[in-house]
């Protein structure tokens, strides 16, 4: 049977605690691999693993027992090695690659932080701070409400001006942050966001961070920040040099 990885720790990690079920249905026993000064946190994978809420949870809830006595690098879910062996070449290969990343992300955490606009704030606030903008809006009602080509003008420039200020508070958001963050990491665009940053913190500064963010919201009420966290450090456990990102070499991702 297959292997499914976890997370990568210390061989000194304390014991998980007994009888910690992961993945599968029933939950499949996790159990510790050791290799050296290595050891991965794994299970049996079952057979036609898919990301569904209940493993997704299992696999969380294992990284969070593991992450409470010592640091880990977390795989992502769905990481799959043909069979206990090869996990542990991997650990062997890896081994000055993955001390060092515990070595950083000891005593760490990381806080995702999306931002959104909140439209009618934002509206408003365009309105106030775009003299060309109010301008244009007062001619159209005191015209009536304008042509279609003034109308379709007005329209144009508040897009404009609504794109311009999603680009200047993503970057008002990770210059506000970035100084409480051991380190950053942008995450892809999404048309549903204006910033996606993960941030590298350590947790002892965890509440300071977090200080940080209510006053940013206090700072900018036009933005909606949505914080998730304390999370393993998943932006930052870096494969190494001879990997594609978020992979291991000898174990694959099931599909999502």
């Amino acid at each position: 049977m297959s292997t499914y990885v976890y997370g990568i720790t210390a061989a000194s990690h304390p014991a998980l605690p007994e009888g910690l079920g992961g993945v599968g249905d029933p939950a499949l026993p996790v159990r510790v691999l050791t290799e050296g000064d290595l050891a991965a946190i794994v299970s049996d994978s079952p057979e036609g693993l898919r990301p569904k809420r209940r493993d997704l949870l299992a696999h969380q809830n294992v990284l969070s027992e593991a992450g409470a006595g010592g640091c880990i690098l977390p795989m992502r879910f769905g990481s799959v090695a043909p069979d206990d062996g090869t996990v542990t070449g991997v650990l062997a290969e890896r081994s000055e690659h993955y001390k060092e990343r515990l070595r950083t992300l000891d005593g760490k955490v990381e806080y995702n932080v999306k931002a959104t606009h909140d439209e009618e704030a934002v509206l408003h606030r365009v309105m106030s701070d775009n003299p060309e903008i109010r301008a244009v809006t007062e001619a159209n009602r005191q015209a009536g409400g304008g042509s279609y080509d003034e109308r379709l003008r007005l329209g144009e420039m508040v897009v404009a001006a609504v794109k311009a200020r999603e680009a200047e508070d993503a970057d008002e958001v990770q210059r506000a942050l970035e100084p409480l963050a051991d380190a950053i990491s942008v995450g892809p665009e999404s048309s549903g966001w204006l910033a996606n940053v993960s941030f590298l913190v350590e947790r002892d500064a965890a509440a300071s961070f977090l200080e940080a963010v209510d006053q940013l919201r206090k700072d900018h009420p036009h933005l909606d920040l949505r914080v998730n966290g304390p999370l393993p450090p998943y932006s930052f456990v870096d494969p190494g040099p001879a990997e594609p990102a978020g992979t291991t070499v000898g174990i694959d991702h099931a599909e999502e």
